[in-house]
């Protein structure tokens, strides 16, 4: 099993080095090797599922603004075990270069083919508007970024601060989309795992107590941590593979990369407490 999720890392490293190959391409190549559904995605991270195909199309133009692109392509990286940062550098990229992909023309034109050559007026007409195009660009950038225009500065902003706002912007747009008012997690709210790999073995009990199940557990299996568990742990090689949430509400999971855990707290209180910076990677 170990092969298949140091896999995901192999084949983003291979896409980076493919011409054309971009974030959204390294997004869906990592869901596929996972074999994540994007129903299951728009599920974990509340974004729509249009706006998850439009990042993985690179269609960045169909999402509301540069800031949702950029944080809900963070959210979907680390949905998926990505790294969030390089992704985000990836779209940032793209988005500064228009976000245009190269695409084969309609028939086929082949070089050399006279059939399919643009006639002489064709062709002086497209180099005029070229030429008109250009001014036009030349005309609206010496506007738009005039030394006497004041814009708040992109460049000036520090990593941690658009990254909160990505963050809070993406998280924000997706509550609305889905029409879902996100209440306060209580630290005493009803935790539930979900697989959601192949399997997994795994073992739920008290500390010092009472085992609450030990076995193996499929896609889709779910178990709800009894409310009155004291002090309720885990046991398990493959922590990455489990969805969790607090009252329906999602938070990080236990890992991000296959590396077993022994003991590990899943009350609401401790699994909030990591989301505040205690948690493991």
């Amino acid at each position: 099993m170990a092969s298949e999720d140091k896999s995901i890392d192999d084949l983003a490293e291979d896409l980076m080095e493919t011409a054309g190959a971009g974030a959204g391409d390294r997004l869906r190549a990592a869901r596929e090797t996972r074999r994540m559904e994007l129903s299951h995605i728009a599920a974990e991270t509340r974004i729509p599922v249009r706006h998850l195909e439009a990042i993985e199309a690179s269609d960045f133009g169909a999402l509301p603004a540069r800031t949702y692109a950029i944080g809900f392509a963070r959210t979907y990286a680390r949905a998926v075990g990505l790294d969030e940062k390089s992704i985000a550098d990836a779209v940032r990229e793209e988005l500064a270069e228009g976000g245009l992909h190269p695409s084969v023309m309609a028939g086929g034109m082949e070089p050399g083919d006279a059939a399919k050559l643009p006639s002489r007026g064709l062709a002086w007409f497209g180099g005029f508007a070229a030429v008109i195009l250009a001014v036009g660009v030349v005309a609206f950038a010496s506007t738009y970024f005039g030394a006497g225009v004041e814009l708040p500065s992109l460049i000036a902003e520090s990593d941690e601060t658009d990254t909160a706002q990505e963050r809070q912007a993406s998280e924000a747009l997706a509550s609305e989309e889905t029409g879902e008012q996100l209440s306060p997690l209580s630290n005493v709210g009803q935790v539930v795992l979900t697989m959601t790999g192949d399997e997994a073995w795994v073992r739920f009990y008290e500390d010092g107590g009472e085992r609450l199940f030990e076995g193996v557990m499929v896609g889709g299996d779910t178990f709800e941590v009894p409310l009155d568990a004291e002090d309720p742990r885990v046991n398990t090689g493959r922590p990455n593979l489990f969805n969790i949430t607090i009252d329906g509400q999602s938070v990080p999971p236990l890992a991000t990369e296959m590396v077993p855990v022994s003991d590990a707290p899943i009350s609401a209180g401790a699994l909030l407490a990591r989301g505040t910076g205690d948690a493991d990677g």
